[in-house]
This record gives structure tokens, sequence and C-alpha cells, in this order.
């Protein structure tokens, strides 16, 4: 079973109620919280072999094991504050490599203001780490990936195809989300953890639309493979946002003025009857489906 039909299956079986105001579905499930806020949950799990080789630092390893999870908080405009870890680590590892984990899981929680409190550790045959991210953000600033409406124009934060190189210490996005989230009005986001394809593909079937991205436009790195490529090998963790017209011109105003918020326009939400597509340099429409990194 793949990954998107699991999650679907998934989503048939648990039906959510208050105060989960959603569920299965998106980057952070989202609590009721208080009078002005939502509460934020998100757990990712990185494991060797899939997310990770057996050359990757146990420091990168514990980095990337938070790193995820803020991403994913940042795709919802939040703010990340309390983790719990579950480590499972092979028996011929020493207690210097599991300090090492620890050691890189300090570091970029200190950087995001981050507190562990809680998880668990075992034995098992491959490194495994899961996080749970506990976090926030105001009624006013979150945002969901299924709130793309026809006529939004698409951006993306930073460049792309840089995922199999800094997979191990990218430094999430998150100063970008809460500017967005605060200065702007955006519809939709998505953290870019498997592909431009596979989720903008996501983001357009959870807002029941269509999206147009044009090739000339995606922004690729100097170490980024050839674009056909790049746009499937994932674990860029840009983030992808939609915003209506009036929203993105003052976007595109705030993007002359200061270098805090590197985006690029690269295409706009149409009919859902038009599917994804990549325009080519030629004029050429190319379907993009959903294919990306497979975790499943």
């Amino acid at each position: 079973m793949k990954e998107l039909e699991f999650i679907r299956y998934i989503s048939k079986k648990f039906k959510a109620g208050k105060p989960v105001v959603k569920g299965i579905g998106d980057d952070c499930a989202i609590l009721d919280y208080t009078k002005t806020r939502y509460m934020l949950l998100t757990c990712d799990m990185i494991i060797e072999g899939t997310h990770f080789s057996g050359k990757a630092t146990p420091f990168q390893i514990g980095w990337k094991a938070v790193a995820v999870n803020i991403s994913d908080i940042a795709a919802m405009g939040g703010i990340p504050r309390y983790i719990l870890v579950s480590a499972g680590i092979p028996r011929n590892k020493g207690a210097k490599f599991l300090k090492e984990i620890i050691k890189g899981i300090e570091t970029i929680s200190r950087r995001f203001n981050i507190l562990l409190i809680g998880g668990d550790t075992n034995v098992s045959r491959e490194t495994v780490i899961n996080v749970t991210l506990i976090g926030e953000v105001e009624k006013k600033c979150v945002i969901t990936r299924d709130g793309a409406r026809r006529g939004d124009l698409i951006f993306v934060t930073g460049c792309l195809g840089e995922g199999r190189v800094k997979h191990l210490n990218f430094l999430p996005r998150l100063k970008e989300a809460r500017i967005l989230a605060k200065d702007f009005k955006l519809n939709s986001m998505i953290d870019l953890s498997d592909g431009l394809a596979m989720d903008l593909n996501r983001l357009t079937e959870a807002a029941k639309v269509g999206a147009r991205v044009y090739k000339s436009l995606i922004p690729l790195s100097d170490a980024s493979e050839p674009l056909d490529k790049a746009i499937l090998a994932g674990e860029d963790f840009e983030l992808l946002f939609t915003a209506p017209i009036g929203e993105s011109k003052k976007l595109i105003k705030r993007m002359g003025r200061r270098e805090d918020l590197p985006i690029t326009l690269i295409g706009e939400i149409v009919d859902r009857r038009f599917g994804v597509q990549l325009i080519q340099e030629e004029g050429k429409i190319k379907p993009l489906k959903p294919k990306g990194f497979a975790h499943l």
C-alpha cells in the first residue's frame, strides 16, 4: 500500500471531534487550546537506510530528527515548544554514539528554544529516532494545506534540489514561516519533504484544485540535479505556499525591499479539472504526477 493510500485508509478509520480542529491529513494536527491560540502536534520518524545512511554522524542524526519536525510546525505558521524523543539503537553502538545524538538534538533545540520533556529508548536492528513536537500558533496566523483557491499564485522558499546534500544539517524555514504567517494572509502552505511533485499534489488534493507550475521559474541550487530529478528527489524542506493576488503583490514588493524572505513565484492554482501541470519552456504541458521520496 502506497503512503497516500495508507493515509486515506487511516483517515476513514478515525474520525476526529472536538477539541480537534484538524486531524490526519496535514503537516500537524491542530487542537483548540486557548481563546487566541491553537496547539500543534506532529511526529516524524527517521530510520537508518531510509532517511540517512550509515555514514551520517550521530550528531547529524539527532539534528535532523528534530529539524524535520520543526519544518512541519513552520508549515502551519507556528512556534515549536516541546519535544519527546524515542530512540531505537543497535547494541553495537556505544554510549558515545547515543550521547552525540543527544548533542545534535540539544543543539538544534536550543537554537529554536525547544524543551525536551520526555521519551523512550530501546534496542533495535538499525538506528531509529522518533520525535513528537508540540507547538502553538495564533488562531489568526494558522495556515493549512487545504486552503488553496483558484487564482492563487504559488511560491516556494529558497532553492530546490539540495536535499541530497543538505538534508542532514538543513535549517528549518521557521523564521520565514513566521514572517509569512504574521505579515501576510496566505491560503495554504506545506513543507517540501517528499519533493515538489509529490507535495504539490498533496496540497492540491487537500484543496480540491489544480495547479500549473512553470519549469523556467523553479529555482534550482548550484548543487541540484537536473530539474526532472530535483522535483522528485525530496528532502529539500523548503516551504511551498499559495496566496491570493492581492497578497501576492505585497509579497513581491517585500522581496524587493528586504532579503529576509527568499521566495520565488513558480505558478498558479487553477481549476481541479486541469490536474497538476508542469509547463515547459516551449509551452508543452506535462502532467506532474504525485511521485517523489517514498516512505512506503
